[in-house]
């Protein structure tokens, strides 16, 4: 069989870069480390229920260096799929289509993550301080 030259597909070398294609990636990546977070919470519920020394060593973990990284960015995660699920909520109503629009409330879901990541731990360290 003969090859016959035919044009590729439109590929990155086409596209100019956006921002929504980085919040559709972002997203995707959130959902699984969501997946991943509440594989922890299940290990730590059951560490819990399994008494006090496997307790110990789960809070050990949780509470080291990387233990409280994974747990901001875990509340990232939630809180930015959670953001984003309302806009796409939003655009499933037909709203906020429009590419102006559409990237205003991309920065704006990215944002609103990052605060209420702050807040919530603000909340959080400053409930456990007192």
């Amino acid at each position: 069989m003969s090859q016959v030259s035919r044009p590729l597909s439109p590929h990155l070398q086409v596209y100019r870069w956006q921002i929504s294609n980085s919040l559709s990636i972002l997203h995707r990546l959130t959902g699984v480390t969501l997946a991943l977070g509440g594989l922890a919470l299940v290990t730590w519920l059951l560490a819990l229920a399994s008494g006090q020394a496997a307790y110990t060593g789960a809070a050990t973990i949780l509470g080291s260096l990387v233990g409280q990284v994974a747990l901001v960015g875990w509340t990232f995660c939630f809180f930015y799929h959670l953001c984003n699920g309302i806009r796409h909520l939003a655009w499933d109503a037909g709203l906020g289509f429009d590419k102006a629009v559409a990237r205003k409330s991309g920065v704006a879901v990215v944002a609103a993550a990052g605060l209420f990541t702050v807040v919530f731990w603000a909340v959080a360290l400053t409930r456990v301080a007192a």
